[in-house]
C-alpha cells in the first residue's frame, strides 16, 4: 500500500508539473503571436483558394480564344468559280493616269 501511495505521489507530481507547463506555454507571447499568425493565415489561405477557384473560368475562356484564333488563322480554300472570277479580273497592260505628272522644279 505504501508503494500505490508514492506511485499516486508520483503522477500528482507529474500532472502538476504538465499543468504548470501548459499555463506558462498558453501565457506567453510567443504563444500570442504564433496564433495570431496561424489567424492571419488562415485569412490569406482563404483569398487565395477565392483566386484560384476564378482560374477555372479564365481557363475556360483562354481555351475558347484560342481555338477561335486557330480557326481565324487556317487558310481559306477558294472555290473554282471564285479563283476563275478573279482571274478573269486582272488586266494586263498599263493604266493612264488621270491627272498629269508635275515637273520638279530645280
Amino acid at each position: 500500500m505504501a508503494q500505490d501511495d508514492k506511485q499516486k505521489d508520483l503522477l500528482t507530481r507529474l500532472s502538476d508539473a504538465g499543468e504548470d507547463a501548459i499555463q506558462r506555454v498558453a501565457g506567453s507571447q510567443a504563444t500570442t503571436r504564433l496564433v495570431e499568425t496561424l489567424g492571419g493565415m488562415r485569412d490569406r489561405l482563404d483569398d487565395v483558394q477565392k483566386k484560384v477557384r476564378g482560374l477555372d473560368a479564365l481557363e475556360e475562356r483562354v481555351r475558347k480564344l484560342e481555338k477561335q484564333v486557330d480557326e481565324l488563322s487556317k487558310p481559306k480554300r477558294a472555290s473554282a468559280s471564285s479563283s476563275r472570277a478573279s482571274t478573269a479580273r486582272k488586266t494586263t497592260g498599263t493604266t493612264r493616269r488621270s491627272t498629269p505628272r508635275k515637273k520638279p522644279t530645280s
